[in-house]
């Protein structure tokens, strides 16, 4: 077995093998399903509950989507804003980190409140993206700071405007860090979008959140361990396919590298 497949295979393997565990031992201790049901249990209420349940994912997926491509345009462009200038980082970073550090639950009544639970989904979208701007701010200010400053003098001497060089040198210097931040904050997308459905919960809200805390006020354990398993299956998914997309974006960058070494 060649070493990819070995790589690959091995998680999965051991997936199996914990669910296998999970299923024998509620089987031999007879736990109640409503403490913890077993896997096939759960398999059966995601089959049972499957629309509904894709219908929330969806809902939920649509609001992390679009939080996370809010805070990435926001986030490079704050960032390209403080690289042209020192006072406005200065000025507004320490804001920044403050709203990063402030948990979402104890502003989202407030956002609810100022939007209107009218206008629930984009109450989610401001909560989801305050969660998810932060990790694109800071890898791309650290990015945009740590550009090879012979570079710059290089351009500057071959007469490059500002905007010349931040396309061709700053911001494709950038990128892997900025590749780093986008894999953090498509994850801390989700839990935003998951969070602020569970703090504007309502009879109204239609994402995965609202569904396990539905499942739970009826006690119906399997259900909510459905609804669980969809959220993980939605962050591995965007993890996933940021993940393909850095490998893509810097392959080429890497092998570069690897043959200036040889």
């Amino acid at each position: 077995m060649s070493k990819t497949a070995l790589r690959l295979l091995s998680p999965i393997m051991l997936g199996i093998g914990l669910l296998v565990f999970w299923e024998v031992m509620v089987r031999a201790l007879d736990v109640p399903v409503f403490v913890l049901p077993g896997p096939l249990v759960i398999f059966e209420a995601l089959v049972t509950n499957f629309a509904s349940l894709m219908a929330s994912a969806w809902a939920t997926l649509t609001i992390t989507l679009a939080a996370f491509l809010v805070a990435l345009f926001a986030g490079v462009g704050l960032a390209i804003l403080f690289s042209r200038s020192r006072l406005v980082e200065l000025m507004v970073y320490p804001y920044a980190v403050a709203l990063q550090v402030t948990p979402v639950v104890a502003i989202a009544p407030l956002i609810l409140i100022w939007v209107g639970y009218e206008r629930i989904e984009l109450a989610l979208l401001i909560l989801a993206t305050i969660v998810a701007f932060f990790p694109i701010l800071s890898a791309t200010t650290l990015g945009l700071k740590s550009v090879d400053h012979g570079l710059r003098d290089l351009f500057r001497l071959y007469g490059a405007s500002r905007w010349q060089t931040l396309i061709k040198l700053e911001l494709p210097s950038t990128l892997p860090l900025l590749l780093t931040g986008m894999k953090t904050s498509g994850g801390l997308a989700l839990i935003g979008a998951v969070v602020a459905e569970f703090v504007a919960g309502s009879g109204t809200a239609t994402g995965l959140a609202w569904r396990i805390v539905e499942a739970g006020n009826r006690l119906d354990i399997p259900k909510m361990f459905a609804a669980l398993l969809l959220l993980s299956l939605l962050g591995i998914t965007i993890f996933l396919l940021l993940s393909a997309l850095e490998w893509a974006l810097l392959r080429k960058w890497h092998e570069s590298m690897v043959k200036r070494e040889s």
